[in-house]
């Protein structure tokens, strides 16, 4: 999805820290850290990743999200990278036997949420490309995530998982929020309007033999009233469809032009 605002501002609100464990390959740092920042995230933490940091190959995969890749701490062991947080989520399509939650990403981020709101630090975990987490790192976390894939086709790559837990998060953070872009629906049309409306209409079929049985036409119009006062019309809505009448209106006299003629107002209001 294209769409980056350059003019946007980035905020950096509190959330979760993305803990990447022994990463191999700075295409896939790089491309979390995209992931991170498509949904707000910012704090991305390294535990001795394979070949270094900085990653040249992760700086381009990460596609301009710099203020990700420029604030990444590197660290040599997951308990250090972990030590300032109070709730953390291990991440793992594998069945662990332990005594542990095992939740959805919904729950996750509901519960980090909460968390965060609470004054409290979070983070989630990711291990190594081919092989995940292992147990002694699992132990360490006061839940399980897993997502609801499919189980002859299971893993997912970090980026991929980086950006789910990245969107339940935010999801959950913002729930509130509107969307962005979402069209301002307006106040809707007083009943005088709808009225007006219906009266325009109800003349315009009248002129063109709508009601082909006078003693129907009671009925039909209270079914078009229905209509319009369900329809939850806004007044520039209701404007527009008068100007679409009275157009249709006057196509009609042009075209039989022994009627009588509407009144050019029509649709005006």
């Amino acid at each position: 999805m294209a769409g980056t605002d350059s003019s946007k501002a980035v905020v950096f609100r509190d959330s979760p820290a993305i803990i990447l464990v022994e990463p191999q390959l700075g295409e896939n740092i790089g491309a979390a850290a995209r992931a991170m920042a498509n949904f707000g995230l910012w704090d991305l933490r390294l535990v001795n990743p394979r070949d270094g940091w900085p990653n040249e190959k992760a700086v381009a995969a990460a596609a301009k999200a710099d203020h990700v890749i420029g604030r990444v701490q590197v660290f040599e062991t997951l308990a250090e990278a972990m030590g300032d947080l109070h709730l953390v989520h291990a991440t793992t399509a594998r069945n662990r036997e332990m005594f542990k939650p095992v939740i959805g990403p919904d729950v996750a981020a509901d519960a980090m949420v909460s968390a965060i709101g609470a004054g409290r630090k979070t983070g989630i975990l990711f291990g190594r490309e081919r092989w995940g987490l292992n147990n002694d790192e699992v132990a360490l976390a006061d839940a399980i995530v897993t997502l609801p894939v499919e189980p002859a086709f299971a893993s997912l790559n970090i980026a991929q998982a980086v950006l789910v837990l990245a969107y339940e998060w935010r999801r959950a953070a913002l729930k509130d929020a509107p969307l962005p872009f979402a069209a301002d629906e307006g106040e809707p049309a007083p009943r005088g309007q709808l009225a007006g409306l219906t009266e325009q209409l109800g003349e315009a079929l009248d002129r063109v033999g709508f009601f082909k049985s006078p003693d129907k036409r009671p009925g039909m119009m209270n079914n078009i009233r229905s209509m319009f006062a369900r329809a939850g019309f806004n007044a520039q809505e209701v404007r527009t469809l008068r100007g679409m009448v009275a157009a249709l209106d006057r196509r009609h006299e042009r075209a039989n032009p022994t009627r009588v003629q509407p009144d050019d107002d029509a649709g005006s209001a």
